[in-house]
């Protein structure tokens, strides 16, 4: 691939994923986990043998400007909750390959060396797994 080719190749897919982002829903950041509790009550089945524990109580947990938050979840808002979760997911692959091609152009426009990327194998599992699970 020539130098002219290559870069309105890296051009086109920044303008791609501009307009990926440009169709975005509603986002947010964190992680929703599910919680069962014991209460206070004797004689309740939640201290029986087995027990039966009372929930389960979703929550979110995230960080944003630097201060760690956690949400409740109504039950009822889970599946919006999900799919808002794994739109912030998306956001963040978008606006990591166009990172990606910017370093990428800059370093053929400005005739440099390029920025090799450093692959996290926990975080490609991850992300493979999500995938995987859509």
């Amino acid at each position: 691939m020539t130098m002219g080719t290559r870069q309105a190749h890296l051009e086109a897919k920044i303008d791609t994923l501009k307009q990926e982002l440009l169709t975005l829903g509603d986002l947010r950041p964190g992680t929703l986990s599910e919680q069962y509790n014991v209460c206070g009550k004797a004689g309740c089945a939640c201290k029986a043998d087995p027990p039966r524990k009372h929930g389960p109580y979703y929550q979110v947990s995230f960080t944003w400007q630097g201060r760690s938050h956690t949400q409740f979840v109504r039950r009822e808002h889970v599946a919006t909750t999900r799919q808002q979760l794994r739109t912030y997911e998306r956001l963040r692959a978008l606006v990591e390959a166009w990172i990606a091609a910017g370093l990428a152009l800059s370093a053929l426009r400005f005739g440099t060396a390029p920025v090799r990327p450093r692959v996290r194998r926990a975080a490609v599992r991850r992300a493979a797994k999500r995938a995987h699970a859509q």
